[in-house]
């Protein structure tokens, strides 16, 4: 799964990522940390990525613009890296159908289950 972390989202993310998130990348590692927010959704359209983020403004592109890219809008409010690394994994599932879903451009996680928070 190619996912392409905002700059909302802790750089650090990459290196906890588990094998089946290993396409991914962050915003910064792309050169686009203080990029607008139509030219990440243009990248993320052209190199084929799924945007992670945990504010609205992509999904607002996704409404005038249409999808791809898709988005994965963390909406649980600010998480540490590894709480958000568990959302990541313990969502795999849905999100894969998400993902080969032409229908949706937008999957929304309003909430953690318990399993999801992390100490670190």
């Amino acid at each position: 799964m190619k996912l392409l972390f905002d700059q909302n989202i802790s750089f650090k993310i990459l290196k906890v990522l588990p094998s089946q998130y290993q396409d991914s990348s962050h915003v910064k590692q792309e050169g686009l940390i203080n990029a607008h927010d139509k030219q990440i959704w243009e990248f993320a359209k052209l190199h084929d990525y799924t945007i992670v983020t945990q504010d609205s403004d992509f999904n607002d592109l996704n409404v005038l613009y249409g999808f791809p890219p898709k988005i994965i809008w963390v909406r649980t409010g600010n998480l540490k890296t590894l709480a958000l690394l568990n959302v990541l994994v313990n969502y795999y599932d849905d999100l894969i159908k998400f993902i080969n879903d032409d229908d949706y451009g937008c999957y929304e996680i309003l909430r953690i289950e318990k399993n999801d928070h992390s100490t670190a």
